[in-house]
């Protein structure tokens, strides 16, 4: 697992990605962090929750089938918690029923695996859009 800090700049986009294969993280932050992305790398739902109680994140990427905790648990306890931010979520097994769940919960996109790294780009780029108007977070 690679442990956010404390100290993370506030002036860079900071995804939080949830997800048991390495090569998958490898591959992500390989594309993100030349774009000025801090991505955070675990492996477990109980792993998302620690990294969200001490440090900001602003957009998590999560796997619905997870150790211990899958992304649609891990969606409602940080609802349940009062912490909104917004989630994207990859599954293996797109149903009607899970995107009228993950609807209710508010997640911002839903994403089929193997992931399409071009599709998850550009839902990254639209929570950007429309969660942070268009700038990085911490931007004046």
């Amino acid at each position: 697992m690679v442990r956010a800090t404390a100290n993370m700049q506030s002036n860079r986009l900071t995804v939080l990605l949830a997800n048991e294969q390495e090569d998958w993280h490898r591959t992500v932050r390989g594309l993100l962090e030349p774009q000025g992305v801090r991505a955070v790398s675990v492996r477990t739902g109980r792993e998302v929750l620690d990294v969200l109680d001490h440090n900001d994140v602003h957009v998590v990427v999560l796997d619905t089938q997870m150790p211990q905790l899958g992304g649609m648990q891990v969606i409602k306890m940080l609802q349940q918690r009062g912490k909104t931010l917004p989630a994207i979520l990859l599954t293996d097994h797109l149903t009607n029923q899970l995107m009228h769940e993950a609807l209710s919960l508010n997640v911002f996109s839903v994403l089929s695996k193997p992931v399409d790294y071009g599709a998850l780009l550009d839902s990254l780029a639209r929570v950007v859009k429309r969660h942070y108007e268009g700038r990085w977070p911490g931007d004046s």
